[in-house]
């Protein structure tokens, strides 16, 4: 079993920036692929990033590519989004997941979710 736990959300004006944190439980972390996803008010849950659990594989969706940087510390069992440039589009609730050696690029491929955290941008 894996809990994963995000933080670092928040309300940013239009420009900004924000760093979101994902603690996770258990000894495998460095066994999982780490994701980012995100639901914004009225759509469906949609992939933002991925760390690949070899370590040599990120993934990104165009939307936010050159702007977001996923990292993993897998000494602190911690997954990071760095996030520049934040537009009011990229207001939404930004969940972790998590996929035991997979590719993680879709929700239904997640083993375990976080509860989520709020982004909320302005203009």
């Amino acid at each position: 079993q894996v809990q994963l736990v995000e933080s670092g959300g928040g309300l940013v004006q239009a420009g900004g920036s924000l760093r979101l944190s994902c603690a996770a439980s258990g000894r495998t972390f460095s066994s999982y692929t780490m994701a980012w996803f995100r639901q914004a008010p009225g759509k469906e849950r949609e992939f933002v990033a991925s760390f690949s659990w070899t370590g040599s594989s990120t993934r990104y969706a165009d939307s936010v590519k050159g702007r977001f940087t996923i990292s993993r510390d897998n000494a602190k069992n911690t997954v990071y989004l760095q996030m520049n440039s934040l537009k009011p589009e990229d207001t939404a609730v930004y969940y972790c997941a998590a996929q035991w050696m997979g590719r993680l690029l879709r929700t239904e491929w997640a083993d375990y979710w976080g509860q989520g955290t709020q982004v909320t941008v302005s203009s």
